[in-house]
């Protein structure tokens, strides 16, 4: 028996459920790198207001809705190659909603424009996809022909003649989230292991330029399941999962300053980005206040929201000023952010659409820093953001 258990010796684990709260089944594949994860089992139990003459509480019945929840913090960690989805692309389904779309690489044929990349074989991409190339991804604004396509930015420098296109695994947005399992084991066995079932991803949160680069999942969910107090039938199993034999396991956090920043009408790289943070709200609503219903049966997401805010130092030079003019003439821009700068280190967050509001101007510090906070991204049809790994 440990004296005691230590904070740092657990392992988190998240898979896609193929039914919202029925619990789904993990390999050692399905382990995630986390700083924390977060759990709640809140009782709705109603007041009691009867008389009974007296001052002490006589108790309530133990049978209550419970509104369970949680949130998952992460890190862009690196993985062995750029076409390797990420530990935690359950989640990322999950937020998004759509499905996943990997891109294998290619050979470079030519390069019709300066935004254009054509390939020897047909490319199979598809408008959202992201594309890598000499540690930099960009995103496909449209299909040209079967060879071709047009980017969001030009790749610093233009792939020559069989270069190749390193492999990415995108993820768009779809009409309906998804729910995942998130399993939390500890260590040793005999401690108590606790699993998220029908885990939704109300709101996804990427922060940019801290010690690290983050990500951030939180919401409802149909309930925590822990191993102490197990009941066959929770999360449709019949007995605890056991944690799948561990395998390699190494990983490395990625700095938070290293990665690329492309914005404006007709984007150019901006240099003086100093804090980014891009949070996509579901508004997922759980149902599960209807009469005779104890636990969650399904989920609904409401209007999505993606909002972006910016900090910048202010210079005088033109994209910084063409900014400032989008917000007061509320002219939608682009924003691309690049996160990493090596293949299986990267990862791409890109707007098509984006509303700054006005900004704030901070002058606290010896540069002015103008902050742009709660602009929102646009678009015609689940296509207001894209993301993808390279």
């Amino acid at each position: 028996m440990a004296c005691y258990i230590s904070s740092n010796d657990n392992r988190f684990y998240a898979a896609l459920e193929s039914e919202f709260g029925t619990v789904a089944n993990i390999a050692a594949a399905n382990r995630i790198p986390a700083v924390r994860l977060t759990v709640a089992d809140e009782v709705r139990q109603a007041s009691r207001r009867d008389k009974t003459g007296s001052r002490t509480f006589q108790g309530q019945n133990g049978i209550a809705r419970r509104l369970s929840s949680y949130g998952l913090q992460t890190y862009l960690v690196s993985r062995n190659s750029g076409g390797q989805a990420p530990g935690y692309g359950p989640l990322f389904q999950a937020a998004m909603g759509g499905d996943v779309a990997p891109f294998a690489g290619a050979t470079v044929d030519s390069t019709p424009g300066a935004s254009q990349v054509r390939t020897t074989t047909a490319h199979g991409l598809s408008v959202g996809q992201g594309v890598a190339f000499a540690g930099e991804v960009r995103f496909v604004t449209s299909v040209v022909d079967t060879h071709t396509v047009e980017m969001n930015v030009p790749f610093s420098i233009a792939p020559a003649q069989g270069s190749p296109l390193g492999p990415t695994v995108s993820y768009k947005l779809g009409k309906l989230p998804k729910s995942v399992s998130v399993f939390d084991y500890w260590s040793p066995d005999s401690a108590l292991h606790r699993l998220v079932s029908g885990a939704t991803v109300d709101q996804m949160r990427i922060r940019v330029n801290g010690d690290y680069h983050e990500f951030e999942f939180q919401g409802p969910a149909s309930s925590i399941i822990d191993s102490a107090s197990f009941a066959s039938g929770q999360g449709q199993l019949t007995a605890y999962p056991v944690e799948p034999a561990l395998a390699d396991f190494s990983y490395a956090p990625i700095p938070g300053h290293l990665g690329q920043a492309w914005i404006g009408a007709i984007p150019e790289r901006v240099y003086t980005v100093t804090q980014a943070e891009l949070l996509l709200t579901n508004n997922i609503d759980l149902r599960g206040r209807e009469f005779g219903i104890g636990t969650p049966r399904c989920f609904a997401p409401g209007p999505r929201e993606v909002k972006l805010g910016l900090s910048l130092y202010s210079d005088d030079s033109a994209p910084i000023k063409a900014l400032y003019q989008s917000a007061r003439e509320r002219t939608p821009v682009q924003v691309m952010l690049q996160l990493g700068l090596q293949a299986g280190q990267m990862f791409g967050v890109y707007v098509k659409s984006w509303q700054p509001e006005v900004p704030g101007f901070d002058d606290r510090e010896t540069r002015l820093q103008w902050r742009f906070t709660n602009g929102m991204a646009q678009g015609t049809d689940n296509d207001e953001l894209f993301v993808c790994f390279g």
